[in-house]
C-alpha cells in the first residue's frame, strides 16, 4: 500500500518539496513552477493540517478527490481545507512547465479573527477538485495580485498591523471567487442545466423506485453521491438557479408525490407516510401543513 503523507505544518510541506524554509510559519506563498515532488512513483497521496488555495496552469499531474480528477491543463482556483485527503497522479511521459501559485495558511493564524468563523461559509473549500474555479484573464489578475499582496505584507518587518491586513487580503479573495464562482455558475449554463436535469431525474427515480420504503427519505449527501458531485456544490447550483437549496426540493417532491396518492388513492394518510420514507405520520403531517397550510386531510377533501 502506498503511503498516504501527513502535512502537520507549512514548513513540512516546504521541507517535502525540498523549498526553502517559509517566510513566514502560518502562511506562505509558494511560486508552483519550484514545487518539485520528492517521489519516484507515478502516484502520490497527502492529508494537510493548512488550507490552500491554487492558482495553477500545465501542472503535469492529474490531481483526485474521491471518485473525480481535474487535469490541470488550464488556469484554474481550486480550494482546499484541512485533513481532506488528496491524490495526486503524476503524468511521467508529458512535458510542461506548470505555473501559477499555491496559498498556504494555516488555521491558528486565524484564530482571534472574524475570518475564523466565517471560514466554513465558503462552500467551495469543501467541493470536489472536478469543480474548481474556471478564471478569465482580468478575474485572474485580481487573484493574483492579492497573492503577490498577502506575500508583500508577511516579507515586510511584521508587526501587529500585518495579521489584520493579510486576512483583510485573504477575506478579500474569498469574497472575490463566491463572485467568480456564481458568475461560473450563470455562464456555463449547458453543464449547469445538466446537472439540473441529472438532479431531477435522480430524484424521481428514488421516489419512483421504492427506495423510500428501504432507505427512507434521501439526504442531500446520497443525491450528490448519485450525482458524482460535492453535496454544497449541487446545494450553490440549485440555489442560483431556483432559489432554492437541495433539502427544499427533496421536500417539495415529497409533497409533490403526497398530493399525488391523496387525491388518486384510497390509502390513508399513515399508509402513504410510510410509503414516503416517513416512521411516524405526524411528521409527515407537519411537514404537508408548513409545506401548503393545510393538512393532508384537509387537502384530501378537496378531491371528495
Amino acid at each position: 500500500m502506498k503511503e498516504t503523507f501527513r502535512f502537520n505544518s507549512i514548513s513540512d510541506f516546504h521541507t517535502f518539496c525540498n523549498l526553502p524554509g517559509p517566510e513566514h510559519p502560518l502562511v506562505s506563498l509558494i511560486d508552483y513552477s519550484k514545487i518539485r515532488y520528492p517521489v519516484d512513483d507515478h502516484e502520490m497521496k497527502w492529508i494537510q493540517n493548512y488550507y490552500s488555495i491554487g492558482l495553477k496552469r500545465n501542472v503535469n499531474a492529474k490531481f483526485n478527490y474521491g471518485q473525480q480528477q481535474y487535469d490541470f491543463d488550464s488556469g484554474v482556483l481550486c480550494f482546499i481545507s484541512p485533513l481532506q485527503f488528496l491524490r495526486i497522479e503524476m503524468k511521467p511521459d508529458v512535458e510542461v512547465e506548470p505555473t501559477g501559485y499555491l496559498l498556504l495558511i494555516h488555521p491558528d493564524f486565524l484564530w482571534g479573527t472574524s475570518l475564523i468563523k466565517k471560514m466554513k461559509s465558503y462552500e467551495f473549500f469543501s467541493y470536489q477538485i472536478n469543480e474548481a474555479l474556471f478564471l478569465s484573464d482580468k478575474e485572474e489578475k485580481i487573484i493574483v495580485d492579492l497573492f503577490k499582496n498577502i506575500e508583500k505584507e508577511y516579507q515586510n518587518n511584521i508587526d501587529k498591523f500585518t495579521q489584520e491586513l493579510i486576512v483583510a487580503q485573504l477575506e478579500l479573495m474569498l469574497i472575490y471567487s463566491e463572485r467568480f464562482y456564481e458568475r461560473q455558475f450563470l455562464t456555463r449554463k449547458k453543464s449547469s442545466h445538466e446537472l439540473f436535469d441529472t438532479f431531477e431525474e435522480v430524484l424521481s427515480q428514488y421516489f419512483e423506485n421504492g427506495n423510500l420504503l428501504e432507505n427512507g427519505i434521501p439526504s442531500v449527501k446520497t443525491i450528490a453521491e448519485q450525482m458524482n458531485i460535492s453535496p454544497n456544490y449541487l446545494g450553490t447550483l440549485l440555489r442560483i438557479h431556483t432559489q432554492q437549496n437541495t433539502q427544499q426540493h427533496i421536500q417539495n417532491k415529497i409533497i409533490d408525490t403526497a398530493k399525488e396518492r391523496l387525491s388518486t388513492t384510497s390509502l390513508s394518510v399513515s399508509e402513504i407516510a410510510y410509503e414516503l420514507g416517513f416512521e411516524h405520520s405526524q411528521s409527515f403531517s407537519k411537514m404537508f401543513k408548513q409545506k401548503t397550510n393545510q393538512s393532508p386531510g384537509e387537502f384530501r377533501r378537496l378531491f371528495n
